[in-house]
């Protein structure tokens, strides 16, 4: 994989533009009903157990149940997601089936070559519900303290990085820091952030770039450590914790939004009541404070702006992309 860096591209695409601003539109006022058509649901996640959209999909999955709906999350994962992709396109469009995406569908489009599916067609955007940066994190035995640290260690010797799989928001953020920093650490993709982060814990890779919200617990516990996250500001449930901006690449800034999409030819009435279900699940403030805590910001973007959130990274994940020579075999 080769890489070539324009600084201009880097600054105004990648860090100022990959992330729209989370919108909180109220769901519509006359929603009263507490599920929508089909009484049983699958939310398919297209990355193994144990990362942050897997658990951002239970949970919602969790308070479908509370509204007497049966939800199911099915773990498809695998080349960035778009095996899920491809699955829930063709599936029946009722309502039944739900896909929880992240900005790996956006980024998918321009490295892998045969996706199986048109992903502004075949698939709708329903609901963007939440937005997280990432970490930079290695085990809690490693000897550097600091981003710093590692880049000066790396420098004399490349290391072993994982991420949440080929094609996903981490690993491009880990190339990316790669580039920042003149490194040349080999990249290890993994089939979700939960398969990472046990190897991280396990001390079989050097550091890795993964999720916050799937990395919370165990830097709480110190059984692994954060060394900067990509957020344009420290975070307010890790405010100790130094922006990559701050550890010496100035303007690096990412996030990912996460959201739920349907099968692309669901009718308009139905992905307005699955948004008005899930809207009031997200504001509710129990939801709002679990959200927090797991380093969420919530959002309840509508169909509408959550395609054009969609929609929009589609296009700078290709220029990106292109730029970077970034492609998956």
């Amino acid at each position: 994989m080769g890489f070539v860096f324009h600084r201009g591209l880097f600054r105004r695409a990648v860090l100022a533009g990959l992330v729209g601003a989370a919108f909180l539109s109220a769901p519509h006022a006359g929603a009263q009903d507490r599920s929508w058509g089909p009484k049983s649901v699958q939310i398919t996640v297209g990355f193994a157990p144990g990362g942050g959209v897997d658990l951002l999909a239970r949970m919602i999955a969790t308070e479908l149940q509370k509204r007497g709906m049966t939800a199911v999350v099915e773990n498809r994962p695998g080349a960035g997601s778009t095996l899920a992709a491809a699955y829930v396109s063709g599936r029946p469009n009722d309502g039944s089936a739900l896909m929880m995406m992240n900005d790996s569908y956006a980024l998918a489009p321009a490295i892998y070559p045969k996706l199986g599916y048109d992903p502004r067609k075949d698939l709708a955007p329903v609901i963007g519900v939440a937005y997280a940066p990432m970490v930079v994190l290695v085990p809690a035995q490693s000897p550097h303290k600091t981003l710093a640290d590692l880049v000066a260690a790396s420098s004399k010797a490349p290391m072993n990085w994982g991420s949440c799989g080929s094609g996903t928001a981490p690993h491009l953020a880990g190339e990316l820091l790669n580039i920042a920093f003149k490194a040349k650490n080999s990249h290890v993709p993994y089939k979700g952030c939960g398969p990472a982060l046990v190897d991280l814990l396990g001390a079989q890779l050097d550091f890795g770039v993964v999720t916050v919200s799937g990395a919370l617990g165990h830097l709480k516990t110190g059984k692994l450590r954060a060394l900067a996250i990509t957020s344009a500001q420290r975070a307010p449930f890790l405010p100790d914790l130094p922006t990559v901006a701050e550890s010496g690449s100035a303007d690096f800034q990412m996030s990912q939004w996460q959201g739920l999409g349907v099968p692309g030819n669901t009718p308009e009435p139905v992905k307005q009541k699955i948004y008005e279900v899930v809207a009031e699940i997200i504001q509710n403030p129990e939801m709002q404070k679990r959200l927090l805590d797991l380093g969420y910001t919530p959002a309840t973007e509508n169909p509408a702006q959550f395609q054009r959130v969609v929609h929009a990274d589609i296009d700078r994940m290709s220029v990106i992309a292109k730029r970077l020579n970034l492609k998956v075999d």
